[in-house]
C-alpha cells in the first residue's frame, strides 16, 4: 500500500486578510543542506529553532528543487523551470554550444515574473541578505529584481569568515546595489541574520508588511566555523558515517517524514566503509563533520536571534515562514568539479588537521557523509536522482490547520511562489511569456504533479510517484532511461521498466515533450 501522510489542508481567499493585518513572509533557504541534517528530519544536530518552527508548521517529506543551487534559485523565484529563467545550466558550467540560447543566459531572465517584484508591486517592502547567483551585474542584482534593501553575495559560494573566493576567482558583495566590501570579524550566517533583522526593523514605521528572504550560504564548502562551534561536536562522530546513515534513517522513520520501506542505499563505487579507514583518516573524516555540524548548529542558533527578535516586537505570529535547501546534500569533492578548485586550494590553504575549519582552510566533507545526510536516497547534489533535489522544507504560518503533520503530497520549488501568494491574498502575475508554472501546495489537486530535470546530460522526470532517469556513461551510467517506483524504492535501486512497460512509455513521452518545451540545450564536452 502506497503511503501518505496527513495533509493539514488549508482553504484560503484573498479576502481572508480583508480584516486584518497582512502577513509577512520570511522565506528561507539553506545551502547544501542534507535532508536529514535538522533534528525535525531526523538528525542528530542541534537544531531547535528551526525544529519548532517546523513542528508547529507542516513539513513537507516530499518536496523536490532542482540539482543545483542557481537552477533551483531561478525556479523559486519565477515559479516556473529554470531553463525558461536563464539559468539552463549554472553559469559556472555553461559550455559553449549553449552560451547565447535562449534560457541559458547565466542569469535570471525578464521573460517570467520574479517574486520579490510582484510583493513589491503588492506593496510589501521587500529584502534580502545571503546568496544571490542569479547574476552578477548591476543589472542582474536582486536590487534590479524587485529587492528594496540587499546584502547579496552574487557567486555561488564563499568562505564563511572572508571574501575567500571558491576557486581563486573575486566574489562580489553588493548592498543595494553597490560593491561593498566585508565588515571585520564576518560570519555569514551571523551577518546575514543581523543584516536581515536590520532591514526589517528600519522599516517598520512604515506599516507596509514585509517580504524577506534569507539566503544562508551555510553549510556550503568550504567547511569553516568558529573552534567553539565545532568543539560542541567533538566525538559525536567517533562511529563514523555507515553508523549514522543508518542512525538516520532510523530516526527519520520514527518522525514520519520518510517511508516506512526505506533502506540505506550503497555507497557510490570506489568509496570505503568506515571500517576499512586508516585512524588517521578516520581522525580527519570526524573533523570535517564535526565542522559541518558546527556550520549547521550556527545557522540555527542565529535563525533562532531572528525568531527572538520578531516575537520581541509582536511581529512572528502575523510572520509566514517558509523554509527548504536549495538541493540535496555536496557528497562532491574539488577533483569532481574544476581543475582550477585543486590548483586554488593547494596555493591559498593550509588544510593540516589542527587549522581544519579555520578561514584559511578550505574543505568538503565528500561523498560518505553526503550518504548518511539524504536519508534513504539515491546520490547528492548535481544528480537528478532523489539524493540530488531532495529537500528538507517546511511551512509554518498561524491559520494553519494541524500543526506538527507532514505531508507527503509530491511538490517542488516551483510552488513556493504559489503557495506564498495564496497565502497572503496575491494574485498570480499573468501576461509574461514565461506564467507561473507551479501550484500553490494548499490548493485542490486536480492532477498528479509533474516536474523534469536535466544537468549535465543528465535527465529525469517524475509523474505523481513515478520517475524516469538516464545518467550518462560520462557520470557512470548507461545512458537509457530506467524506471523507478518511488513509493516501493524511495531509493531508486530497482528499474522496473519491464514490469510496467506502459507507464514507463508515458513517462518516457513526458520527458521528450519536457524538452522540447523548455528548449532543452545538452552541454557539449568536446
Amino acid at each position: 500500500m502506497r503511503f501518505i501522510f496527513l495533509l493539514a489542508w488549508f482553504v484560503f481567499t484573498s479576502q481572508a486578510w480583508a480584516n486584518s493585518e497582512r502577513p509577512n513572509v520570511l522565506l528561507v533557504v539553506a545551502d547544501d543542506l542534507g535532508y536529514t541534517d535538522l533534528g525535525s528530519f531526523g538528525g542528530e544536530i542541534s537544531t531547535p529553532n528551526l525544529d519548532a518552527v517546523a513542528l508547529s508548521g507542516m513539513r513537507l517529506s516530499n518536496c523536490d528543487t532542482a540539482p543545483t543551487c542557481s537552477p533551483t534559485r531561478a525556479r523559486l523565484m519565477t515559479g516556473a523551470d529554470n531553463q525558461l529563467g536563464g539559468l539552463g545550466s549554472m553559469a559556472e558550467a555553461l559550455r559553449p554550444n549553449q552560451r547565447g540560447e535562449i534560457g541559458y543566459e547565466g542569469y535570471l531572465n525578464h521573460r517570467a515574473a520574479v517574486m520579490p517584484q510582484v510583493f513589491a508591486d503588492a506593496g510589501y517592502r521587500t529584502m534580502m541578505t545571503g546568496k544571490w547567483h542569479l547574476g552578477l551585474d548591476e543589472e542582474h542584482s536582486p536590487s534590479a529584481r524587485g529587492f528594496q534593501q540587499t546584502f547579496a553575495l552574487l557567486q555561488g559560494g564563499a568562505g564563511h569568515f572572508s571574501a575567500l573566493s571558491v576557486d581563486g576567482q573575486p566574489v562580489t558583495y553588493r548592498k543595494n546595489g553597490e560593491i561593498v566590501e566585508l565588515p571585520e570579524n564576518f560570519y555569514s550566517s551571523e551577518f546575514y541574520t543581523n543584516q536581515l533583522i536590520e532591514f526589517i526593523d528600519s522599516g517598520r514605521e512604515s506599516e507596509k508588511p514585509f517580504f524577506a528572504y534569507l539566503a544562508y550560504t551555510a553549510p556550503h564548502w568550504p567547511l569553516q566555523a568558529p573552534d567553539e562551534s565545532v568543539s560542541r561536536y567533538k566525538g559525536v562522530y567517533r562511529n563514523g558515517y555507515d553508523d549514522l546513515h543508518e542512525k538516520r534513517i532510523a530516526s527519520a522513520k520514527k518522525l514520519g517524514v520518510i517511508s516506512e520501506v526505506s533502506a540505506p542505499v550503497p555507497r557510490i563505487p570506489g568509496q570505503p566503509s568506515w571500517s576499512e579507514l586508516s585512524n588517521d583518516d578516520k581522525k580527519v573524516a570526524e573533523r570535517e563533520m564535526e565542522i559541518y555540524a558546527a556550520m549547521v548548529d550556527d545557522m540555527d542558533r542565529h535563525f533562532g536571534r531572528l525568531l527572538d527578535y520578531l516575537k520581541s516586537t509582536g511581529q512572528y505570529d502575523n510572520t509566514i515562514i517558509f523554509f527548504l535547501s536549495d538541493n540535496g546534500a555536496e557528497g562532491s569533492t574539488p577533483n569532481d568539479l574544476f581543475r582550477r578548485f585543486v590548483k586554488h586550494i593547494n596555493a591559498c590553504c593550509d588544510n593540516s588537521y589542527e587549522n581544519l575549519g579555520k578561514p584559511n582552510s578550505f574543505v568538503f566533507y565528500g561523498p560518505n557523509w553526503a550518504r548518511a545526510a539524504m536519508g534513504g536516497a539515491r546520490d547528492f547534489r548535481g544528480s537528478v536522482t532523489e539524493g540530488g533535489i531532495k529537500s528538507a522544507a517546511f511551512v509554518k504560518f498561524s491559520e494553519l490547520n494541524n500543526p506538527g503533520s507532514v505531508s507527503n503530497r509530491f511538490s517542488t520549488v516551483k510552488d513556493v511562489m504559489p503557495t506564498l501568494l495564496q497565502l497572503t491574498g496575491i494574485s498570480v502575475p499573468s501576461g509574461f511569456e514565461v506564467p507561473v508554472e507551479g501550484r500553490s501546495i494548499f490548493g485542490s489537486q486536480t492532477a498528479e504533479s509533474e516536474m523534469g530535470w536535466e544537468f549535465m546530460g543528465a535527465r529525469s522526470y517524475r509523474k505523481g510517484d513515478w520517475k524516469v532517469v538516464s545518467i550518462p556513461t560520462s557520470q557512470k551510467g548507461d545512458d537509457e532511461f530506467h524506471l523507478y517506483d518511488l513509493v516501493n524504492d524511495p531509493g531508486e535501486q530497482i528499474d522496473v521498466k519491464e514490469q510496467n512497460p506502459e507507464k514507463f512509455a508515458e513517462l518516457v513521452d513526458l520527458w521528450k515533450n519536457y524538452e522540447r518545451e523548455k528548449r532543452i540545450v545538452y552541454p557539449k564536452f568536446k
